[in-house]
C-alpha cells in the first residue's frame, strides 16, 4: 500500500466538509482517551484542516473585495 503524506486529502475537501471534519477532530481530542500518538495526530490533522478552511475564507474575502471594485 503506497503511503500518502497526511492532509494530502484536505486540498480536495470543500468549506463545509473540512469545517465539519475539524468540528469532529476537536470533539475528540477534547473527549480524551486517545492515546498520545492518536492525539498528536488527531492534533496535526486539525491543524491542517484549519488551514484549509482559512484558504477558502480567504478566497471568498478576495472575491468579495473583487465585487466590490467592479462597477454595476
Amino acid at each position: 500500500m503506497a503511503e500518502t503524506k497526511p492532509g494530502s486529502d484536505i486540498e480536495a475537501l470543500s468549506y463545509e466538509e473540512a469545517r465539519e471534519q475539524l468540528v469532529a477532530v476537536v470533539g475528540r481530542l477534547e473527549a480524551g482517551g486517545a492515546s498520545l500518538e492518536e492525539s498528536l495526530a488527531l492534533w496535526e490533522r486539525g491543524e491542517a484542516l484549519a488551514k484549509r478552511c482559512e484558504e477558502w475564507l480567504e478566497g471568498a474575502r478576495k472575491r468579495l473585495a473583487a465585487a466590490r471594485d467592479q462597477p454595476l
